[in-house]
């Protein structure tokens, strides 16, 4: 007779309730009447390549993460991390930003079981397995890099075509972010300050059992902050870099194109929404609609006097189609690291 695993069921049905319940918070405010009536007029080809785009960021991203992970554990494995950053953007849909704590978790747990030979050009001695807070620190630095790639972006993009988009980035995006730092100033110093008080304890009472510990945690930061340093092969994370953010305009470029109405736009058109939509998540944006939408929307009807609907349905078809590759992505992701993977 054969014996019932009771402890195996339990897990796989726990797993299939969280995958539905991930799946509800990544589609719980789509508007379903308008995203509808926008796939009736849409080039499925196109939206297809911005899907491939999509992917193709995620592993770039991974890809990038692991040659900063790599001097801290040499047999980091693609797959984990891969998988990592698909859950990472997963878990986005049920917390905004819940998804860079997740996938350091992912790394994190899988650090030190991965079996194979280590990479020719890691040192042999590198350490094995990883902690927390390295893997948080080498996020840290990799979204850093990502903010300061973002703006050198912006700012050659401006200095080309200030005269047809600098007024909708001063007017939409700079005043109400500046607003919003100078409301949050004093707040910015205050941690500050607070941030250096607690440093300072830790270096005088770091032999205290308790501050030791805490000690190991801002030391296990730093070094996935500066392990960027080590990286034997520079020219891959600069490449790779570069590959991201291509990704990025192509996904852009590609939803454009999906959409008849708007076949008069050009690469420098896709170019400012990408932008756009990139920084829409750091204004304070009013109403029902995401940072996204109501940004591109915006930024459509502002530069081109196109209807703000047709922006919607714009930025519906880009937002959504990522959104749909973002969760098949991440459940396949979870699906391989808990119940795939032994």
């Amino acid at each position: 007779m054969m014996k019932i695993d009771f402890k195996n069921i339990l897990k796989y049905v726990l797993s299939l309730l969280l995958a539905v319940a991930l799946l509800w918070f990544c589609f719980r405010g789509i508007d379903w009447t308008e995203f509808m009536d926008s796939l009736k007029v849409c080039r499925w080809g196109w939206v297809l390549l911005s899907i491939v785009a999509g992917v193709l960021s995620n592993w770039f991203r991974a890809e990038r993460w692991r040659e900063i992970l790599l001097p801290l554990d040499a047999k980091t494995s693609r797959r984990t991390v891969f998988n990592a950053v698909n859950i990472a953007y997963l878990a986005n849909f049920v917390f905004p930003r819940i998804g860079e704590f997740v996938r350091c978790g992912v790394v994190a747990r899988d650090s030190g079981k991965e079996k194979g030979k280590v990479p020719g050009n890691i040192a042999a001695d590198a350490p094995k397995g990883l902690g927390y807070g390295q893997v948080l620190g080498t996020v840290v630095t990799e979204r850093s890099i990502d903010l300061v790639m973002m703006f050198c972006i912006l700012v050659c993009f401006l200095c080309l075509k200030w005269g047809k988009f600098g007024a909708f980035f001063l007017e939409n995006i700079w005043q109400p972010l500046s607003g919003r730092l100078d409301f949050s100033l004093w707040w910015i110093v205050a941690i500050a300050f607070f941030a250096a008080a607690i440093c300072v304890a830790l270096i005088v009472f770091k032999r205290h059992s308790a501050a030791s510990r805490i000690w190991a945690v801002f030391r296990g930061i730093w070094d996935g902050v500066v392990s960027c340093f080590r990286m034997k092969n520079w020219w891959r994370f600069i490449v790779q870099s570069v590959l991201i953010w291509a990704m990025y305009f192509l996904m852009s470029y590609t939803s454009l194109r999906a959409v008849p109405m708007l076949d008069g736009l050009s690469l420098a058109d896709a170019m400012f929404l990408m932008l756009a939509g990139s920084l829409g998540w750091l204004v304070p944006v009013p109403g029902g609609f995401g940072a996204f939408h109501y940004i591109v929307a915006l930024a459509l009807s502002t530069v081109y006097s196109l209807p703000f609907d047709l922006g919607i349905i714009f930025a519906t078809i880009s937002h959504e189609s990522q959104s749909l590759m973002m969760a098949v992505t991440g459940l396949a992701s979870y699906a391989d690291e808990t119940l795939l993977r032994k």
